[in-house]
């Protein structure tokens, strides 16, 4: 059987969500649901999945990450709203062609020093408190920011996607630090490298709205990637894998490859090996075998799923969502924008719920999440990792706060 792959996304627009419970669409009430969402009994409907069943698996997106300054993809200025005829590289496009490489690693060298700026922001440090709490058990993320194992390294997280910090090369599957490569990009290409000096000393490279962006002649989309319409990409060049130039590998067919550079050391196209590429699952390239069956665990692991910043449009990560409502476990959305297949999650929940058996938010996860963890230590929440011993008497306690919280 074909393992999945990363296909592009539904870029359409999505139905716009049902706020549940009603009060949950001011920040006070959303804080209050969430509350009540996180700290409830472990649902009656859960089915075994070994773990803790009253710990909590985020599941989160590039929406999670605009407050630390990045682009998005479905949000008010997400690039599928703003630039419709974005269109992402495939894999077996970056694998075939040395012109579309090129392209590739152009608008990448112009990116990529704002997203190595930036940092995480206050809803990934909020998770970091909820994680000491005891409520997170482990994140899952579509990101490749590396802004969650930044904030909280002591939670465990899978990056489904993969990660820009670094590139692995096709042939040898040897790593290579992003910061490595890209002194490598400067060298090679000293025109780029005097002109992306220039655009940091303007601020051209300082927003992410797309119409100040556009003004100044680029176009941003996310994880890194800025356009600059009729610009020579034929002209750039990119270095091979290191390892490879040293030591070429015997390919799959037991024949010896080649990997040749110019006098500069830039990548030849009649080298056989000693392509790099980003350490990220590009469209149309399969999501590794263990990291799906890790993801799973995580998802089996748990006894609730809290969806940040996604609108779960790539299968990857809508089949999780889905594997936790088929598991019974309680679903929480906070999210700006519609979600897809969201009605779903949220069938047959208990008349009168306040929140214990699903919530949906439409408010900014940066405004939420450190709001949700001050009522949290305000309300005396107490439950520690591996700490099961009073649990039952903990869920009475917490249950009995929120009603006064409430009344």
């Amino acid at each position: 059987m074909q393992k999945p792959l990363m296909r592009i996304p539904y870029t359409g627009p999505l139905p716009p969500p049902n706020i549940l419970p009603r009060n949950a669409n001011t920040i006070t009430g959303a804080i209050a649901a969430l509350s009540r969402f996180l700290t409830a009994p472990t649902s009656r409907s859960l089915q075994h999945g070994g773990g803790d069943p009253q710990s909590t698996v985020i599941l989160s997106g590039a929406g999670i990450s605009v407050a630390s300054g990045l682009a998005d993809y479905r949000g008010a200025n997400g690039t599928y709203r703003v630039n419709r005829n974005y269109r992402p590289i495939y894999y077996h496009e970056f694998l075939a062609n040395h012109e579309a490489r090129k392209r590739y690693w152009a608008r990448s060298f112009l990116g990529w020093s704002n997203l190595h700026k930036a940092k995480p922001n206050a809803g990934h440090y909020a998770i970091k408190s909820l994680g000491d709490m005891g409520i997170i058990r482990s994140v899952i993320t579509q990101n490749v920011d590396s802004f969650h194992s930044i904030a909280h390294p002591d939670i465990p997280t899978l990056e489904l996607h993969g990660y820009l910090r670094a590139l692995t090369c096709v042939t040898c599957h040897n790593d290579l630090p992003r910061e490595a490569f890209q002194e490598s990009l400067a060298r090679l290409n000293p025109a780029w490298a005097a002109f992306l000096a220039e655009a940091i000393a303007s601020g051209a490279l300082d927003t992410e709205n797309p119409e100040e962006r556009r003004a100044k002649g680029m176009k941003t989309n996310p994880d890194g990637d800025v356009d600059l319409p009729g610009a020579p990409y034929s002209t750039f060049r990119y270095p091979a894998c290191p390892h490879c130039l040293a030591n070429p590998p015997i390919s799959g067919d037991d024949t010896q490859t080649k990997v040749e550079v110019d006098e500069e050391g830039a990548w030849k196209s009649s080298s056989t090996a000693g392509i790099l590429k980003p350490a990220v699952v590009m469209f149309g390239e399969s999501i590794a075998s263990r990291m799906k069956d890790s993801a799973e665990e995580a998802i089996d692991g748990s006894g609730r799923l809290l969806v940040l910043g996604t609108s779960l449009a790539t299968y990857s990560a809508w089949r999780l969502a889905r594997r936790a409502r088929e598991r019974g476990m309680p679903i929480g959305i906070l999210n700006l924008g519609g979600v897809r297949g969201e009605e779903a999650f949220f069938q047959d929940l208990p008349m009168g719920q306040h929140g214990e058996a699903g919530v949906r938010v439409e408010l900014r996860t940066d405004k939420v999440l450190p709001g949700l963890v001050d009522q949290l230590k305000r309300i005396g929440f107490s439950h520690q990792k591996g700490d099961n011993s009073n649990q039952a008497e903990d869920d009475r306690t917490n249950s009995r706060a929120f009603k006064d919280m409430l009344s």
